[in-house]
């Protein structure tokens, strides 16, 4: 085991179940999953690749919610304890900076992060096409959306939780519309959270395995750990069925984000059980956010199931990075160089 520490504040009362006797992966499944399943609200058929966070005495997140006409628009969810969530059913409206009402036509995929006092939700929004949507929320209850921070076609926005060498930082997936045939992840930065420059490739599709080969995208919000960055990210292979969506992990550096020290060889989680393997969307698990306790290590990861559920997963911090370094594939990363 490695001595590395999740940086940040402990968060006991988090879900968490041991991992089973005789389990040889580093990531173990809920025993109940899923835990939000079909038509969660009465307007809404499906909720999956939505964001949690710790609010107050218990959980809150921003889920996307696909409504029964088939648009997905994102919808707040509130529990106690991070598994049986209460979900509104109506979406959340947004406002612009000057107060007019700013409505995207569609949001899905959202990631959440908090940042000083302030909570930025990051989602995939129509822009001419689709590309990454920013907004902000102090209380959950108002919600002012901000300026795109890229043009079509961009997928996959994680904000990191705080700047670093002063700077905002986030990843992203460009890439072309509809499902996309390739991606790779960039990390981008801004001193404002309105430029967004320096471009920077973090990891290609592909690697050693199939399991990525089609393209891959960030995940949740990057967690800090005292060896880097901890990033789960899902990749894609292509089959004579479709395409099939898996997890695996790299840890980033600490200071140059772009600088890859650890990627899984081979995948964390792939569909396997009948809630990952039917559905909506076969075949797929994505993951979109994680709640982690820094006294501990330990980290739930919440996914998406084939494009219908919301299922949740656990690690702990040591035994998985202990585990990329030993079956880690080749790493890269542009780091200070143009590509």
């Amino acid at each position: 085991m490695t001595n590395v520490r999740i940086i940040g504040e402990p968060l006991p009362h988090m879900p968490w179940q041991e991992k089973p006797e005789g389990h040889e992966g580093v990531l173990w499944r809920h025993t109940e999953n899923p835990i939000i399943s079909w038509n969660p609200t009465k307007r809404t058929a499906r909720i999956f690749n939505s964001a949690v966070m710790p609010y107050e005495d218990g959980f809150i997140g921003v889920f996307r919610a696909d409504h029964k006409h088939g648009k997905p628009q994102i919808h707040v969810g509130r529990s106690k304890d991070g598994l049986r969530w209460d979900i509104e059913d109506q979406e959340v409206l947004w406002k612009d900076e000057q107060g007019r009402p700013y409505q995207p036509s569609y949001a899905y995929d959202p990631r959440l992060v908090k940042l000083e006092d302030t909570y930025y939700i990051i989602w995939c929004t129509e822009f001419g096409g689709a590309t990454i949507g920013l907004g902000m929320t102090k209380d959950f209850k108002e919600f002012v959306r901000l300026e795109n921070p890229f043009i079509p076609f961009n997928r996959n926005g994680a904000l990191f939780p705080r700047k670093i060498k002063d700077k905002y930082m986030m990843l992203s997936r460009p890439s072309d519309s509809g499902h996309t045939p390739f991606g790779d992840i960039f990390l981008s930065e801004s001193p404002d959270l309105v430029h967004w420059g320096k471009h920077r490739r973090v990891m290609s599709r592909g690697g050693n395995g199939w399991w990525q080969s089609v393209k891959i995208g960030g995940g949740p919000i990057p967690v800090e750990t005292s060896e880097g960055w901890l990033l789960f990210y899902h990749g894609v292979s292509g089959t004579c069925n479709g395409l099939v969506y898996s997890i695996g992990a790299a840890l980033l550096d600490l200071d140059n984000p772009s600088k890859v020290l650890y990627r899984s060889r081979d995948y964390l989680l792939t569909p396997e059980l009948p809630y990952e393997t039917v559905g909506f969307v076969p075949n797929v698990a994505f993951p979109c956010a994680t709640l982690h306790d820094a006294e501990t290590g330990r980290i739930a990861i919440y996914y998406g199931a084939a494009d219908t559920y919301v299922a949740v997963a656990y690690t702990q911090v040591d035994e998985l990075l202990a585990y990329l370094k030993e079956n880690s594939e080749l790493v890269g990363g542009d780091g200070e160089e143009y590509r």
